[in-house]
């Protein structure tokens, strides 16, 4: 296998790079078209605001590769924005394209009674336990959060998590043959970042 990160300039690389270097995988970053060649498993890390994020897949010509790769069905990791951006628009962002990829509209927290942004440990909720990416998993497991906007509109078929914070329950994981993407942060997950991460990469 051969392992790849998309470095677009605003995403967390180095937590991410560490946490695949942990388990055995040291990933080559992806800037250009080009980099996507012979890669096996593709990892999208998240920070930084939607608009801004697009602009830059835009700028580098990876955005329709980067559809092209998950239409594919190729193995595909996204984290936080590189889930978000998987979506057709964002409230963050008005008049910005997402990829598009699945239906959904990612809009801001609304509650009154909750901090924003979510920050902190949460339990999630699985919907697909039978999963290969979420084998070794039980009940509701902890992962580290930190955002103010999540997708809605997402197709049930393809929700493997939900999270709930104060009074929304919102959709924190989705997947799809060889795709898993997810709002939280593995990489500042500990064990069971670490084992999300070490079952994607089996994939």
């Amino acid at each position: 296998m051969k392992l790849g990160m998309i470095d677009y300039g605003r995403g967390n690389l180095r937590s991410v790079i560490n946490a695949c270097r942990a388990l055995g995988h040291d990933p080559t970053l992806v800037t250009t078209p080009e980099g996507l060649d012979g890669l096996t498993h593709l990892i999208f890390p998240g920070q930084g605001a939607f608009g801004d994020c697009m602009d830059s897949l835009n700028r580098l010509g990876l955005a329709d590769p980067l559809r092209g790769w998950i239409e594919a069905g190729k193995p595909y990791f996204g984290i936080c924005v590189g889930f978000q951006l998987l979506f057709e628009s964002s409230e963050e962002c008005p008049g910005t394209d997402g990829l598009g990829v699945f239906k959904g509209h990612v809009k801001r927290f609304t509650s009154y009674d909750i901090k924003i942004p979510h920050m902190g440990w949460n339990a999630v909720d699985l919907k697909k336990l039978n999963s290969p990416f979420w084998e070794g998993f039980e009940g509701e497991p902890y992962f580290y959060f930190v955002h103010s906007y999540y997708p809605d509109g997402v197709d049930p078929e393809v929700v493997t998590a939900n999270c709930t914070y104060g009074q929304e329950t919102f959709c924190a994981g989705i997947e799809r043959g060889g795709l898993l993407a997810v709002q939280y942060h593995p990489e500042k997950s500990q064990h069971a970042g670490l084992q999300l991460l070490g079952n994607f990469l089996k994939t």
